[in-house]
């Protein structure tokens, strides 16, 4: 029996003799849509401009042709692949009566041929068979995205944002240092608050000033450099004033409870609030397939071995949005943290009785295992309230 939020396979019974089935293929520049119509033999094609209006209309005037056909169509069901066009399209859809699906792209099965044949027509008629498959309620065929709502969408947009002005801020400065390390200038912070005023009385080890070249883009990187680290501040007092007006309402609450955690930031807590634990998750083990945390083994025969974590999930979890993020982000930099800041509760003393033989290789393989249960301890206390067992939280307010 499908498990609440279970999204591998249909929830509803398939009958097919009152269902319209479709498939988009979405491109930039045209729609491929193939369709399976109850009552008619052939499985009309056709290609559209990008528009939804013009897609609708090709709904409705199948629904049309299957009525004439001596069939009543209670049900119009929609597929297509996440991609760039993001959610909207569903949201539309779905407004207008007509239930669309987001495909996993990931999750249908491919011809694994060297060179296989890949067309738009050939694509529609693979999710066509892969979406089928999930009406009937079958397992294996492809999975489906959850489709977010407008606001959970929005409420994700200041933490990323904040995360690629933090990388061109590293970008920035890692520039600058670079470009006065070779004129072998190596004590100069371009992060002090003086910094601006400073640059002008840089010398080389000659004693010669800097050229006016040299001295023309630090300055000006010195003002980009300014402009992002205002635009930071503008998003984090922006975010701290949200927390502070709304402190009950759905993921602001779980921010503050999470923010409790010694050890867990502000930074961290809405990262993982809204990129993972404010999702309905069907189990412990969606949770940590969602945080990229589960093994992906290589077993044939005699063969074993572990190939690392899965490539699955949501990128920014397990390591944090970028090699250039501000602070441990991820939820492996989190594990670590963790055990510094939390040394007698009982995750970390699980993980000191694995580790116990001080190899290099279990305390690796280990803090992967500690960043799992972590995760499932955390997405349990902010959603159910189940205590975290020895770990220090602070005062409440």
């Amino acid at each position: 029996m499908p498990q609440l939020n279970d999204l591998s396979r249909s929830l509803v019974a398939l009958n097919q003799d009152s269902t319209i089935i479709a498939v988009v293929e979405l491109s930039q520049s045209s729609w491929l849509v193939a369709g399976v119509l109850p009552g008619i033999e052939r499985q009309p094609r056709k290609k559209l401009e990008p528009s939804a209006e013009r897609l609708l209309g090709l709904l409705h005037r199948w629904r049309d042709e299957a009525v004439r056909a001596g069939k009543t169509i209670t049900r119009i069901a929609l597929a297509f692949e996440a991609g760039r066009d993001g959610f909207w399209l569903a949201r539309w859809l779905n407004a207008r009566g007509v239930e669309a699906h987001v495909i996993h792209p990931s999750s249908v099965a491919v011809s694994r041929e060297h060179r296989r044949a890949k067309t738009d027509r050939l694509d529609t008629e693979l999710l066509k068979r892969a979406f089928l498959g999930w009406l009937r309620r079958e397992r294996g065929h492809c999975s489906m995205a959850r489709v977010p709502t407008i606001a959970e969408e929005d409420a994700k947009r200041p933490n990323r944002e904040r995360e690629c002005l933090v990388g061109e801020r590293t970008r920035i400065v890692n520039r600058m240092k670079g470009t006065l390390a070779r004129l072998g200038i190596r004590n100069f912070k371009p992060t002090l608050r003086k910094a601006a005023d400073r640059l002008a009385t840089l010398h080389t080890p000659e004693g010669m000033p800097l050229p006016p070249n040299v001295l023309a883009e630090l300055q000006r990187a010195m003002a980009r450099l300014g402009f992002v680290v205002s635009q930071i501040r503008e998003i984090e007092q922006a975010r701290q004033k949200r927390l502070e007006q709304q402190p009950e309402t759905g993921p602001h609450a779980m921010v503050r409870q999470l923010s409790r955690v010694v050890g867990v930031g502000i930074e961290t807590a809405d990262m993982l609030v809204h990129e993972v634990l404010s999702r309905p998750m069907r189990d412990r083990k969606a949770v940590a397939r969602y945080a990229g945390l589960t093994g992906s083994p290589d077993e044939s025969g005699t063969k074993r071995r572990e190939q690392g974590l899965a490539r699955a999930g949501n990128a920014r979890v397990p390591h944090g949005s970028s090699p250039w993020a501000e602070g441990p982000r991820g939820m492996i930099q989190l594990a670590w943290r963790f055990l510094m800041f939390q040394k007698e509760s009982a995750l970390a003393l699980w993980y000191r009785a694995r580790t116990a033989d001080s190899r290099s290789g279990t305390r690796k393989t280990m803090i992967v295992a500690l960043a799992r249960k972590l995760m499932i301890a955390l997405w349990r206390f902010v959603a159910t309230g189940e205590t975290l067992e020895g770990v220090v939280l602070r005062p409440a307010g």
